[in-house]
């Protein structure tokens, strides 16, 4: 982010029913984690969100952890946070793009996940964005897993057929 751009943000969405939301947390690098699970527990208790944290070992382990929690039932939509800073060997690639990918695959399919998993080059970065009271990217995530809820309810009311028709004559 160019630091003499403003930015957009959404109004927070509203809701009539307080939502489940599992923040699903890797804190391998404890200090960030904190402050980005801080900033999503605002966000979220801001909207009258329920919330429950789930911690995995690492940022690889966030979607598969989102996608059993999905299978329960109990969520309505779920914020991933860690942080994946570049080391000295193509490890980071592949945690930084297959966390990713994964998320993305779940949101393909339906699921309402906010993405905090920082991709960093250095420590100073981590801590740049993971603060609350500067980048917040804990409390986007947040925000971004509510707004994409609140589409997928509008859009959950509107659900038609794929145009098939029957022998009966009915959309199915």
């Amino acid at each position: 982010m160019a630091s003499n751009t403003e930015h957009y943000v959404l109004p927070p969405p509203s809701f009539d029913e307080a939502p489940s939301v599992a923040i699903v947390i890797a804190p391998y690098y404890n200090d960030i984690a904190v402050w980005l699970l801080d900033g999503a527990r605002v966000a979220l208790e801001t909207a009258g969100a329920k919330i429950e944290v789930i911690e995995v070992p690492g940022a690889l382990e966030i979607p598969s952890a989102i996608r059993q929690a999905h299978r329960s039932g109990d969520f309505d939509a779920y914020v991933a946070l860690g942080c994946v800073i570049r080391g000295a060997t193509t490890h980071y690639d592949i945690v930084a793009g297959e966390s990713s990918r994964a998320l993305t695959d779940l949101g393909l399919v339906g699921l309402a996940i906010g993405n905090g998993i920082l991709t960093v080059e250095n420590w100073k970065q981590a801590e740049e964005r993971a603060n609350p009271v500067k980048m917040n990217k804990g409390g986007g995530a947040a925000e971004a897993a509510l707004h994409l809820l609140k589409l997928a309810q509008r859009f959950s009311d509107n659900v038609k057929g794929v145009g098939f028709y029957t022998s009966l004559g009915g959309d199915t």
